[in-house]
């Protein structure tokens, strides 16, 4: 968009001064191309960022009125919930938007797993959504513990003393974290000062993140280059209003539970405050982190169950080289489709196994869903994408969407 197609003469005014509005246009508006092929699984990048500005938005009001203080910090958040006007409200948008923006974001990594966009050449694009991801459950973690309910000092303690488990220096690392010997209120200051952070720092990641994307464009369903014009529309207005139907559908769930269900993702124990001398009798962390306590519980030794649960983690920054396949999407993969299958049910049967109390057949259950997640990854993706055959790949995106006859005709038109 150039100055003279600015009509408002504010607007020109600043352009040329600051050219914000051509970068806006060239970044998500009708000068940017994208794939004319993304589905709505394409809108979940868009809500993740949508859900971090509302979660900063929600924070910020709440960190007015919050006392980082562990005789004060549970009464602060019952006087948000009673006496601050709307406090109740921003405060189930800010939990309950947590928890949706995790489910956003793991829709988007399992989006991006399924149609290779970790691929060549857009590794580095995958590694900073995984910063993202990584920097995502550290601030939720701290921001889990800020009620200072039973669940949430117990939730800290656990937690932070996986640390000790690392040898020589992890009990140094643990009282450093605690800022003394035990979980107090050292704690309590330094992880409402490090969640109030972190989410800036995800702001700049973000940053980058999109820079990777738009230096090599969107992925698409399948999972080939854009050859040409002919395989591309502008974004807006297409995609941008395709997003906002996500964001009306995003909107919905929203206050679907802030409004009629606000606690259901929460723990009744985190309504009862803090006391270090009675412990919970089962110690449950947030929804979007059980998968990993359950590969944390699943090894016997401490600390093998930390390098377990780091090496979930550690394994998806290696998918880029671990898929041997020359076909990005699964679309063409008939057989790894079915191990991609398995991959999901496995990863929502560890959830379930870490809410569960360790004992009986979900120890075993627990460990059997450990273990397959570690082989879909390190022996499956590899081994199968040296044997299997994949079904034919198009030559473009435009043949598929438009036909071979439409298609070609457009190439033709765009040659001219």
């Amino acid at each position: 968009m150039s100055e003279m197609q600015l009509k408002n003469p504010m607007l020109r005014w600043i352009e040329y001064r600051l050219p914000i509005f051509s970068f806006i246009d060239h970044s998500v508006g009708s000068q940017y191309p994208a794939p004319k092929n993304l589905s709505y699984w394409w809108n979940f990048g868009s809500l993740a960022g949508i859900a971090l500005v509302m979660q900063i938005a929600t924070g910020i009001v709440l960190a007015m009125h919050y006392t980082p203080h562990a005789d004060m910090a549970f009464d602060s958040v019952e006087r948000i919930m009673r006496e601050v006007n709307y406090g109740w409200l921003l405060r189930y948008f800010h939990a309950n938007g947590a928890s949706l923006f995790f489910l956003v974001v793991y829709i988007h990594i399992f989006r991006g797993l399924y149609y290779g966009s970790y691929k060549y050449p857009r590794e580095l694009l995958w590694w900073l959504g995984l910063v993202i991801f990584v920097l995502m459950m550290a601030t939720a973690f701290m921001g889990y513990v800020l009620p200072w309910g039973q669940m949430s000092y117990w939730a800290a303690t656990v937690i932070t003393n996986l640390f000790s488990a690392i040898p020589w220096i992890g009990v140094g690392i643990t009282e450093w974290l605690w800022g003394g010997f035990t979980v107090g209120n050292p704690t309590l200051a330094r992880f409402y000062s490090l969640h109030y952070l972190l989410p800036f720092v995800i702001v700049g990641v973000v940053f980058l993140h999109l820079w990777a994307l738009h230096q090599h464009k969107s992925n698409n369903p399948l999972g080939i280059d854009i050859k040409g014009p002919q395989d591309t529309i502008p974004f807006h207005p297409y995609y941008t209003y395709k997003d906002l139907v996500g964001l009306g559908v995003f909107l919905l769930v929203m206050f679907g539970f802030v409004f009629y269900h606000p606690n259901y993702m929460g723990h009744p124990d985190n309504y009862i405050p803090a006391n270090p001398l009675q412990t919970p009798a089962h110690i449950v962390p947030e929804w979007y982190f059980l998968p990993f306590y359950a590969i944390l519980r699943a090894i016997p030794s401490k600390l093998g169950g930390v390098i377990a649960m780091a090496a979930s983690i550690l394994v998806l920054f290696l998918i880029p080289w671990l898929d041997t396949s020359r076909v990005r999407s699964t679309k063409f993969r008939p057989v790894y489709r079915w191990f991609f299958v398995f991959l999901v049910i496995d990863v929502i049967l560890l959830g379930i196994v870490g809410a569960k109390p360790p004992e009986g057949i979900w120890i075993l259950i627990g460990r059997l869903a450990t273990l397959y997640y570690f082989l879909h990854f390190i022996i499956f993706m590899p081994f199968l994408g040296w044997f299997e055959r994949p079904l034919p790949v198009p030559d473009s995106i435009h043949q598929p969407v438009l036909g071979a006859a439409a298609g070609a005709a457009a190439a033709g038109e765009n040659k001219r």
